[in-house]
């Protein structure tokens, strides 16, 4: 069984282009809506583009931003100046 990689987010303006891009970047997400945040599942992995977030705010950002909206996350984080991965590989 795959163990799953999990982020939960705050529900509001600033994390909906967040939560657009893991949905758009990431095939099999399982979505859980509960009021005021969205808890997003996926076996093995979870990665959040800068330039997929950029695109929906039509603005920069910086990964470090998510910091802002995230409640809680589950799997080993890598982060960088392009990426924030939670994944469950070594």
């Amino acid at each position: 069984m795959a163990q799953v990689a999990s982020i939960t987010l705050m529900l509001n303006d600033d994390a909906r282009p967040i939560i657009e891009s893991i949905l758009a970047d990431n095939t099999g997400v399982r979505v859980l809506n509960m009021t005021g945040a969205v808890k997003l599942d996926r076996d093995e992995s979870i990665v959040i583009n800068r330039a997929s977030v950029e695109e929906r705010l039509g603005r920069p950002w910086d990964p470090q931003e998510i910091h802002l909206v995230l409640i809680s996350m589950a799997g080993n984080l890598d982060e960088d100046d392009d990426q924030f991965t939670l994944s469950w590989r070594h």
